[in-house]
């Protein structure tokens, strides 16, 4: 599918006052490369934390009838909303059943069958591009904000966000010797899946400071302990999942990683995996944590940065 980097926003009504219908509509340019028109926007199945995190942040959780299983925060979301399932294993009849006005679906839900039958009803479908970017995220508030009908509250986000990669960037500038990460999304029976380029874990080392020791492929893959050896990580990242988290022992015990210098200086890195991986709000704040995680001298010009994004106030 080809992601329209440069979305349209052409707003052909405004909102009514202290009301959630639209008068002619909104339209909204989305990942298909479609023009999808919303007139009411006041019960919204999220499909994605990242769109549930950004739709919190602008004081919308009143209108969510739903949210997915990947919300993770704010905590409230699952907590207090109906859960429709995994992104990728969703059910027409699940999302449909709670009556929602919109669905805003980051792309790459699915399954492909229930995205077609979504897309057929008569509830307008939103997916959401997937870009995984300093710019990629900037548009996904966009356009998150205007099919809400709320540009104004979306233009506050990004100006937090933007002023935090801002920051972020002047913190990278520090690191003189990248170091060397592996992503490992999983290590089952001796199996290694990491992460190659065009990721969400590529990004965020780079974002971080660091170089992704994989770049021979794109995704995330199976790769062999020739591979592993080759890549010469100094450093493996994973996510926290539960039972199926990477556990560090694990990696210093296999037979390839321990050939590396990960093994060596026993460098491993797990992080809540939407606050690494979601590319929300949040995502520069992840970078600076993680940045501090691979270079602990930098942590004293960390501190100096506050991100915007966990502060302001875009909620009205």
């Amino acid at each position: 599918m080809t992601i329209c980097r440069t979305l349209a926003w052409t707003t052909t009504a405004s909102f009514l006052l202290g009301g959630a219908a639209l008068g002619e509509g909104i339209t909204v340019h989305d990942a298909r490369n479609r023009d999808v028109i919303i007139s009411d926007p006041a019960r919204i199945v999220s499909i994605g934390g990242a769109i549930t995190e950004i739709l919190y942040a602008l004081g919308f959780e009143d209108r969510l009838a739903g949210v997915d299983s990947t919300s993770l925060f704010p905590a409230a979301a699952l907590r207090d909303k109906p859960n429709v399932g995994y992104m990728r294993q969703l059910s027409a009849e699940g999302v449909l059943g709670l009556n929602p006005s919109l669905v805003l679906a980051v792309q790459g839900s699915g399954p492909k069958e229930t995205m077609d039958v979504l897309e057929s009803a008569k509830v307008p479908l939103v997916l959401v591009p997937e870009t995984f970017s300093e710019a990629g995220l900037v548009e996904k508030i966009r356009l998150v904000g205007h099919a809400m009908g709320a540009d104004k509250r979306a233009e506050c986000l990004t100006a937090a966000v933007t002023d935090d990669l801002a920051q972020l960037r002047e913190l990278r500038a520090k690191v003189t010797k990248p170091v060397r990460v592996m992503f490992v999304m999983s290590l089952l029976n001796g199996r290694t899946m990491a992460a190659g380029q065009k990721t969400a874990a590529n990004e965020i080392i780079a974002l971080a400071g660091g170089v992704n020791a994989i770049d021979g492929y794109d995704g995330y893959k199976i790769i062999n302990d020739e591979a592993i050896i080759a890549a010469k990580p100094d450093v493996v990242l994973s996510i926290q999942r539960g039972k199926d988290s990477v556990d560090a022992e694990a990696v210093y015990g296999h037979p390839a990683f321990a050939l590396t210098p990960v093994a060596a200086n026993k460098a491993f890195i797990s992080m809540e995996g939407l606050y690494l991986l979601g590319f929300g709000p949040r995502t520069a704040a992840a970078a600076r944590d993680l940045s501090i995680k691979l270079y602990p001298a930098l942590a004293p010009q960390a501190e100096k940065f506050t991100p915007s994004a966990l502060t302001a106030n875009c909620r009205t």
